[in-house]
């Protein structure tokens, strides 16, 4: 479990982590930032509220969080939504933006959800401050965590799938090829590939030669039915 507190000599604790709270109810917001959002105590810098998709993705795009905390619920496509369209800062090399979910729900189908989205674990709104504290620090460090007995729901939903446990085709592309894969295949131009990567059009066109190379198709129709056929889309 992560530590946080302080080191000899040192103001505040040893480690932050900035985070963005997206939650349709304000009072429940309210209460987690002041939960949680001391800065000085706890190490965590709430930089951001959203009580919306369309808030949320503005907000996370503008301040590129460490952690989102994510309701599953919300108007504008839930939670699932707000991780299709931050999927770019998700891929994200250098400063990933991850994803917690945090929810009153506890239902398979939520939990599953948005973990097939890309969010690194969900805990349910009965979570102690401090377990919430520490559960934020480890997914800034790429642990998945859970809440007692969500963890069970995932690892039945994976051992269950069609798919197979190792994809050999896709594990010869490189985590941005895999990104620019996921773009092109929900139909977005090179242009907007390029904003949404922070990378030029002709480093898109690279990436995409790239990837039709190592998967040995011949346009971006094949290989949009290639993703799809893997759930990538």
């Amino acid at each position: 479990m992560t530590e946080t507190t302080e080191t000899a000599g040192s103001q505040g604790p040893a480690r932050r982590v900035r985070v963005v709270l997206v939650d349709d109810h304000r009072m429940f917001r309210t209460g987690v930032r002041a939960e949680i959002g001391r800065t000085e105590e706890t190490g965590v810098e709430v930089v951001g509220e959203a009580a919306d998709v369309d808030q949320a993705v503005t907000v996370i795009t503008a301040t590129r969080p460490e952690v989102v905390l994510l309701d599953v619920h919300l108007p504008g496509g839930g939670g699932v939504e707000v991780l299709r369209r931050c999927a770019p800062l998700m891929g994200a090399v250098d400063n990933p933006v991850r994803f917690l979910a945090l929810s009153v729900s506890d239902a398979a189908e939520d939990v599953i959800g948005v973990i097939r989205g890309g969010a690194r674990g969900y805990v349910t709104k009965t979570i102690t401050g401090t377990d919430l504290i520490n559960s934020v620090f480890r997914v800034q460090e790429g642990d998945a965590v859970f809440s007692p007995r969500l963890a069970g729901f995932v690892l039945d939903a994976f051992a269950s799938t069609d798919a197979p446990p190792v994809d050999e085709d896709l594990d010869r592309l490189t985590q941005r090829e895999r990104e620019v894969l996921r773009l092109i295949a929900r139909g977005y131009a090179y242009k907007e590939i390029a904003k949404q990567l922070f990378i030029s059009v002709k480093t898109v066109e690279s990436h995409v030669s790239a990837v039709l190379r190592k998967l040995q198709l011949s346009n971006r129709h094949e290989l949009t039915r290639w993703a799809t056929a893997r759930r990538l889309v």
